[in-house]
């Protein structure tokens, strides 16, 4: 099982945060504030599309084996040390071979032992960005808490593609989802809604209106010019 280096903070239940932020963290600080800070949403045609697609994924009573592999959707989450609780899409549960490498887990009624994979379901295409990973990885490694087991990889379907991406969860993006989820739980406790940051990202999000990120870069480019007028005057009296 992977260690967290430098991460192990052993939260309490009262501690934990949505699984699902993690991944509006990685896209936008600020967006993530305005959701999870100041419980703000606005939705557009793409998040409704989402909505609806998890909406049929989340079915727990919905579960059966293919080819040997058994699968089941709604699987409850927790990781203490991360900090996270939330909800897998779904869960594959593959044989391993008597004589595998690998750690598994029992299943109800079934002989041998099992690897789960996470599947995480997106309406959309493949994104440039990792936030879609990161948020898969954080599935993996609270499962790996969970029943003592390693997962080396996992998939995320995409609605428009209708293929599934491979994610190998390698050293760096464990890190960064580690980094992440401390990163956010400072920023929860903080409770101040970061400014906005520069980039094409605005454009892409349906908290746009809602943000306002112009006017927030403003603001602080304002702040620094006071600054910087107050240690103008200091230095010259």
């Amino acid at each position: 099982m992977w260690l967290y280096v430098n991460y192990c903070k052993n939260y309490t239940e009262e501690d934990l945060l949505p699984l699902s932020a993690i991944q509006h963290f990685a896209f936008c600080e600020r967006q993530w504030g305005l959701i999870h800070l100041e419980q703000q949403w606005q939705e557009n045609q793409k998040t409704a599309e989402g909505r609806v697609l998890h909406e049929k994924v989340h079915n727990p009573d919905y579960g059966g084996s293919r080819d040997g592999i058994f699968y089941t959707r709604s699987l409850p989450l927790k990781s203490f040390q991360l900090g996270l609780v939330g909800v897998a899409d779904m869960v594959e549960f593959h044989p391993l071979e008597a004589d595998a490498d690998q750690n598994g887990t029992a299943l109800p009624a079934r002989k041998g032992l099992y690897l789960p994979v996470p599947i995480e379901y997106k309406r959309g295409r493949p994104k440039k960005d990792d936030r879609d990973a990161v948020q898969l990885c954080a599935q993996a490694m609270s499962l790996e808490e969970m029943l003592g087991v390693t997962i080396d990889k996992g998939y995320l379907f995409y609605g428009q593609t209708r293929h599934r991406v491979e994610v190998l969860f390698d050293h760096k993006l464990r890190s960064r989802v580690a980094d992440l989820s401390m990163r956010m739980h400072k920023a929860y406790m903080e409770g101040k809604t970061p400014q906005a940051g520069k980039g094409v990202k605005c454009s892409l999000c349906s908290m746009e209106d809602l943000c306002m990120p112009q006017l927030t870069r403003q603001h602080k480019a304002v702040q620094e010019y006071i600054e910087q007028q107050l240690n103008e005057n200091n230095e010259h009296p």
